[in-house]
This record gives C-alpha cells, structure tokens and sequence, in this order.
C-alpha cells in the first residue's frame, strides 16, 4: 500500500535528498514551504508521516504539531534541523515527537530516522548474544501433562468400550426430543431471516420505483447487495401483474444469476394475495411451499408498496428445501425430512429409507391434529442404520400447516459397568492423580532452585556487591535468565566503574561509546594528548552574593542554576568535567569519542549561545522572585589538554589539564568588562570554526595579554545571529584595561 508522505520545509532544495529517498521507496511526496500551506493539505489528505522544519518562525510550527495531533491522531511526525535548538526540541517532545533528523541528510540517517518515526526501529544488537534456547521450560511442563493427557485418553478409550449402558431410552427420547425442538426453532429463526431479507427488498429506496417502471437493470443494481448479504438462495421482485423485473438465483460458486419477464408467479395463491392485497393478524407477508423447476422451495411474498401506499410490485424471497434440510443437519446434528401434508417425501438428508410404521395420508392427519409440542415417533432403516424419528406438524408465521418435518437419529444402546470396570476406572485415577502430583513436585523444584539462587544473589547486588556470578550450564529460559542477570550485574558493576572514573553518571549510550573508546585504544585512562575545546563559566560577584544569604539559600541556587546549564551542555555532546562553587568546566572533543577541532568548537559555541538563553529565562524568574541576577561570562579556548585519569589508585576522576584548560579561565575572566552575561572565544577556536564562522555573529575584541601566556591572545565575543564577524578598534576600554587579567 502505498504511503503518503508530507514534507512541510522551509528549504525544500535542502530537503530534496528526504523527499528523493521517499519516492524511490514508492511513497507519494507532498511538498510545502510553509505550516500553513500542510494546514490546506491536512484538509484533503491523511499522510502517514509528516516531515517538519523546527526552524519555521513563531509559533506556526507548534500550531501544526498541535492541528496534526488533534485531526489525524495515527499520523507520524518527523522533526527536522539544520542545526541544534534544545528549546524547541525540548517543545516537541513534550508534544509527544521522538524523531528528529538534522542536516545534511544521508540515506542512512534518513532510514533510520523514518524507521524510528514509524516506530519500526529495532535497537542495535549487542556483541554479547543470548543463548539459544535448545530445552524450552514450556516443554518440559507440557511433556508430562501431554503424557498425562495420553494416559487418560486411553483410561476413556478403555472405559468408553467397556460401557454399555442397559437403558439409555428415556435419554436418547429425549435427545430426539431436542433434535425437534432445535429443528422447529431454526424454521423459525429461518423464516424470520427470510422476512428480514423480503423487508429490506420491499423498504430500499429506488425498489419501488424499479418495480413501477420495469426497470430490471436499477432493481437489479439495489437488491442483489441485499441478497450477497443475506446469503439469499432466491429473491424475485414482480411488477404489480406478478411479471417478473427480476429474479436471482445463488449458484454453488456463491454468484448470482438474474433472469426477468417470468410470468409462472402470477399463478401462485400468496402472490395472488398480496396483488389482492389481502391483510391478515399478522400482516400483509404470506408463506407458502412452491415446486419451481421440480424443486421444493419455502417462498414468502410481500408487497412493495409506493410512498403513497400503492401497489408497486411483489417482492419474493424463497429457499430450496435440499437447502434448508443441509442446513438444519449441519446445526442440529440429526437428519431432517420435509412431508407433504399427505405424507408424501419431498426432501431427506437420509436420502432413501424404510419403515416398518410408514407415514400414510391418515397417520400423516393424525400427527397435523396434535399440538405444537407433541411429536409422533416411528423407527427407519436407511444404509445399514437405524433410526429413530420424531414427527411433528411444519406450520408458517401464519399458522397455517405447510406440512410435516421429521428428525432422526441413530439408536445407540449400552449396559451398566461391572465390578471389574469399576475398580479399574478407580485404579486409574489414583495412578493419575499420584502422577501429577509426582510430576508437579518433579518440575516445580527444578525451576525454583535456581530462581531461589538468583534472589539470593539479587539480595547481594541491592547490598551493593557486583562481584556475585550465578553459575549458567542449562539451556532453557530460565537459563538465559541467568544469563542476563550475570550481564546486568557485570553493566552494574561496570557503570560503577565510569561513575568513579569520571565523577557522574554516564547513559547506556556514553556507556557503550566509552566502553568502544576504551577497548579500540581511542581512550586511555593513563592520560593522553588530544584537541580539545574547553568551556568555563563563572558568575559575577557570587562571592559577595553568598556573604550576604544562607547557605542552604546559596545552595538552592547553584542547583537550580546548574540543573538547567548541564543538560545544554550533553545536548551538545560535552561533558561537564567538575562545578567549583559557581564556576563550571566543561570539555569538548574528547568523551564519549573524539571529535575534530572544527566540530568541537562549533558544537561548544552552540552550546554557549543555548546557555545564554537558558541564564536569560533562569534570570528572568529570578527577577520576579526579587532575586539577584546571575550574571555570567562564559570563556571558550581551543587547544592541546592532557586526558585522563587523575587521583589516588582507589580514587580516579577523569579529567583534563594543561595549558588550554588555564587560557580558557583567564578567557572567562575577561567578560567581567561586560555589564551582562556574555561568552567569548579565543583566536584558536576561531580557526577552528573555518567556514561555521559565518554561522555565528563574531566580533573581534583585539589582542591582550593574560597572565601566564608570553603572547597576546586575540579574542572575539560569540553573539547570536548569521552576520559575517566584524571587528572592533584595537583600542578602547577593554584594551586599555587588559593588565588587568595578568593579576
């Protein structure tokens, strides 16, 4: 089936590549500029997946995100970038989106995240695979009952040849009993049916009018639907002179053939009423029993009437009685006979039989006097068989007797079971009984010993022990159940590790990446050379600040603070090294894999920029709480740092040193000329930026001299924005005040 798919970009040359990979896969592609634009789309179709731009301004896109949630709740959403904005992504999670693709898109990135938006992504396999299960625990519980199950299927088998019941008369009469009374009740539901089928011929609108005008191929058209749905065998539909416009006949195939222009049912006493239009108790519908073609068939004839309550044809709905006789011995298990009202066989599923008690016109007199409920019995021989068969009177909604119906059975007999049977049907059940029991016992402690195992050792893990191993030598679900608690407990033991190693907690995906790191000989813990871009950030004054509060008010704060500065930082793929009161290190470049100078500086000035607007909102609540305002500089350098692990032998905190890491301190120093909250950059991250320059809003604050480095250090303060950078004059107040950061 082919999908739809809606590409709502502002770039729709930049997202030619999605909407390439989606056609080649044989997805139809809209293609629009504009939220407003999808809006017109959603109003004539119901896509399967909508790719969005993040980058439409105000709040159009949200608006959309919101008319897609509400109209189409089942279409899938794709959310695209041409860089990172934590904000709105933030703002579209919590709308429930999960998927997210930025540029430039590849095919592979671009399955991938169609996969994860059609909820089709499939989680990367581990190294480690799970054994195969060879003895499944399923098994090993089935077998035993299913020899159990053998066991007293031939105790039944045995015990069903020994029995022979000595009178089973009274029930077998009364299973012939309900044999009649089921085939009395299916005639009825039968003819209710065919009422219903002739009631939805007669009240279809177009059928009345069919019928007025002759129109055989519209009365055609409107009840053939009718008669697919009810299973019909026969529905004729007769002008108001009982000619027939139309008549259909289901064939063996279940298609229907259709004949017109009969004239044979103008002769028939129940069309002759309702052309009458004779009326009884119940109605103007009446039922009847018609030879058509040598076949018996039950007919029932009703008006189709005008909206002015005229005569506008006949509608006919019928049923061979070979028909119905299959159809009540496939529901009632008994074999059925249709009789004249004479005694005369029209249809058996016996086919041919005898009977010593055969049904004469007199006897079939007698049975059509006697009530509803009471039947008459008489035995018949039919292919090597006997039968015994109930007789009773066959009548129409109208009371009126269409003849006789006969249900018949085969007679079985039995005798009571003797002593030996008794004590052997006892002896079997206690056999069966102790089985069970020995069985249960059997396979409950197998499983239970090593479950009890894993508790104990689950007791061990809570209490903070990683060294316990289970032992694995089965082969069943309860032994990959070992397996993966030895797998968990070594992830545990493992996450443990990095926590001491690096001072926090990392993510199942860090995990994996610094495990990968670790193991290729990317990562050393006994310290490496790399490239790195570090970030710092301090607040203003916070030392006066917290002379002035309480303790905990200051702690409160730096929490508050640095809960929403951190997460910027991941967002970007940086790690954030250590908090020295209200300063922040964070690197760059190196965890959890190593990076290009030129993307971990792009990437860390994005995060600068987000952290900007994060102190913006944080200082806004502030200002309404009547707090002071934390005023940040935010330094950013790009060079050479050592990595690895430093402290004590028990105690290792990855971490990074080295001259970049001191340049970047005197850096975030230097924003303390500005009267606001503000990050610069120094000249190597600049470089490093190459073409991304432009993407930034850079201007040049000249060179100065820091404390600690024999050269001057040009620096450039990172706005926001796409203009080219533009330089200030080398003199000023921040030149003229730049001994200042030697101190």
């Amino acid at each position: 089936m082919q999908r739809t798919i809606l590409l709502v970009q502002s770039n729709l040359s930049a997202a030619k590549p999605l909407a390439d990979f989606c056609t080649a896969r044989g997805d139809r592609v809209i293609q629009v500029t504009s939220p407003a634009e999808g809006m017109m789309w959603l109003g004539e179709v119901e896509p399967n997946l909508i790719a969005l731009d993040l980058h439409f301004p105000g709040n159009e896109w949200l608006e959309f995100i919101h008319r897609v949630r509400r109209v189409y709740p089942n279409t899938r959403l794709l959310l695209t970038n041409q860089f990172p904005d934590l904000r709105r992504e933030l703002m579209a999670k919590q709308l429930g989106c999960e998927a997210f693709l930025r540029q430039p898109f590849t095919p592979v990135w671009i399955e991938r995240a169609l996969q994860q938006a059609e909820g089709v992504l499939t989680a990367k396999p581990r190294a480690t695979e799970l054994p195969q299960v060879r003895m499944p625990v399923r098994l090993k519980i089935i077998l035993p009952f299913a020899l159990l199950a053998l066991v007293f299927a031939a105790s039944a088998a045995y015990l069903i040849s020994q029995y022979v019941v000595d009178s089973i008369r009274e029930r077998f009469d009364r299973q012939l009993l309900d044999a009649a009374t089921l085939t009395a009740d299916w005639m009825v539901r039968e003819e209710n049916a065919m009422l219903e089928t002739l009631r939805l011929v007669a009240n279809t609108e177009g059928v009345a009018q069919a019928a007025q005008n002759a129109d055989a191929e519209t009365a055609r058209r409107l009840v053939l639907p009718i008669a697919v749905n009810a299973q019909a065998e026969v529905v004729e539909v007769l002008d108001f002179q009982g000619v027939s416009i139309v008549s259909l006949y289901r064939q063996a195939t279940g298609d229907y053939t259709s004949l017109r222009g009969a004239t044979v049912f103008r002769a028939w006493p129940i069309v002759q009423k309702v052309l009458a239009r004779a009326q009884d108790t119940l109605g103007d519908k009446f039922a009847d029993l018609v030879t058509v073609n040598n076949v018996p068939h039950f007919y029932i004839a009703g008006p189709i009437l005008n909206t002015d309550g005229s005569l506008a044809g006949v509608a006919l709905v019928g049923q061979p009685l070979t028909q119905l006789a299959r159809a009540i011995r496939a529901q009632t298990l008994a074999h059925v006979s249709f009789y004249t009202p004479n005694g005369q066989l029209l249809v058996s599923t016996l086919g041919e039989f005898n009977s010593e008690d055969p049904l004469t016109a007199e006897l079939a007199a007698q049975i059509q006097q006697r009530a509803a409920e009471a039947s008459y019995f008489r035995t018949l021989e039919a292919s090597s068989a006997s039968y015994a068969e109930a007789l009773a009177r066959w009548t129409s909604r109208h009371n009126q007797t269409l003849g006789l119906v006969g249900s018949a059975i085969t007679q079985n007999f039995a005798a009571q079971p003797s002593v030996i049977t008794q004590v052997q049907t006892f002896a079997l059940l206690v056999a069966g009984i102790l089985f069970v029991v020995g069985a249960g016992w059997l396979i409950a402690n197998h499983i239970t010993r090593p479950l009890k195992r894993m508790v104990t050792a689950a007791e061990e893990v809570a209490h903070g022990n990683f060294q316990v191993k289970l032992q694995d030598d089965g082969s069943d679900e309860v032994s990959v159940l070992t397996h993966s608690f030895n797998r968990m407990v070594a992830g545990l033991q493992e996450g443990s590790i990095y926590r001491d190693l690096l001072g926090r907690t990392v993510s199942p995906a860090v995990r994996e990446q610094l495990r990968d790191s670790f193991t290729s000989g990317d990562l050393h813990l006994e310290g490496q050379t790399v490239t790195a871009t570090v970030l710092m950030t301090d607040i203003r004054g916070f030392t006066t600040l917290s002379e002035r509060e309480e303790p905990t008010t200051v702690l409160k704060w730096l929490n508050e603070y640095f809960s929403e500065l951190a997460p910027v930082i991941a967002a970007y793929g940086g790690i954030v090294d250590k908090f020295e009161g209200d300063a922040m290190l964070a690197f760059f470049g190196v965890l959890p894999r190593p990076m290009p100078p030129r993307e971990s500086a792009y990437q860390a000035c994005l995060a600068a920029l987000e952290m900007l607007k994060v102190i913006e909102s944080i200082n806004a609540r502030r200002a309404e709480r009547g707090e002071p305002l934390f005023i940040t500089g935010i330094g950013i350098n790009t060079g050479k740092v050592t990595a690895g692990g430093l402290g004590a032998a028990d105690r290792l905190n990855y971490t990074i040193i080295g001259d970049a890491v001191n340049t970047t301190q005197r850096i975030e120093s230097f924003t303390r000329e500005f009267q606001e909250s503000a990050a610069v950059i120094s000249e190597t991250t600049y470089g490093a930026l190459r073409a991304r320059q432009a993407l930034f809003d850079l201007r040049s604050l000249g060179a100065h001299m820091f404390k600690g480095k024999s050269q001057a250090v040009t620096v450039y303060r990172l706005l926001a924005g796409e203009a080219p950078p533009r330089s200030l004059p080398a003199t000023g107040p921040l030149t003229q005040n730049a001994n200042r950061y030697e101190d």
